[in-house]
């Protein structure tokens, strides 16, 4: 089947929590321990609606089924939901600084399908329209593999600190264009 990708609306907010810890829990126990996963879920892996009230968030959908979504940001926050702490809603200058690839989930049963690189050249796409020379991001050690197969050099290894002392591998990232 094939996918169709359009701008996410906050009416979209309860499925893309769905597909978020789906997401989450299927294609990250291989690199993270299920204590892990859960204490992401809802903060650093959570929905930003800002995304959404941007108009920089998409969903990928087979009919009305939401099977993924991801999207880019003119904002200095690099990552996490409504509830991660530390947000930074100020403007990027694109002549400056570089875009934010943010948030891509993709539902495990339709994981590997070309998905996430078409959200990326979407992402892309605009990000370029808007004058933006590059982007960067905060990626999950699964994450890390299709944005490597999608031109992104890694920056540095980072280890977040969770919740009851726990701490994530994520992984800072730049494509130039």
């Amino acid at each position: 089947m094939v996918f169709s990708l359009r701008r996410a609306v906050l009416d979209d907010t309860p499925v893309l929590e769905r597909l978020i810890e789906a997401s989450a829990r299927g294609l990250a126990r291989a690199d993270y321990s299920a204590a892990q996963i859960e204490a992401s879920l809802g903060v650093g892996w959570g929905v930003d609606t800002e995304l959404i009230r941007d108009g920089t968030y998409f969903v990928a959908e087979v009919g009305a089924e939401v099977v993924g979504a991801g999207g880019w940001s003119r904002r200095k926050t690099l990552f996490g939901g409504d509830k991660q702490p530390g947000r930074q809603s100020d403007v990027l200058d694109p002549a400056r600084h570089a875009a934010r690839i943010r948030a891509f989930f993709v539902r495990p049963d339709w994981a590997r399908r070309g998905i996430g690189r078409a959200l990326i050249e979407r992402c892309e796409s605009e990000a370029r329209r808007a004058g933006f020379h590059a982007a960067e991001l905060m990626a999950t050690l699964p994450g890390e593999r299709l944005y490597r197969a999608c031109g992104y050099a890694v920056l540095e290894r980072v280890q977040q600190p969770l919740a009851e002392g726990l701490v994530i591998e994520l992984v800072a990232m730049r494509k130039e264009w």
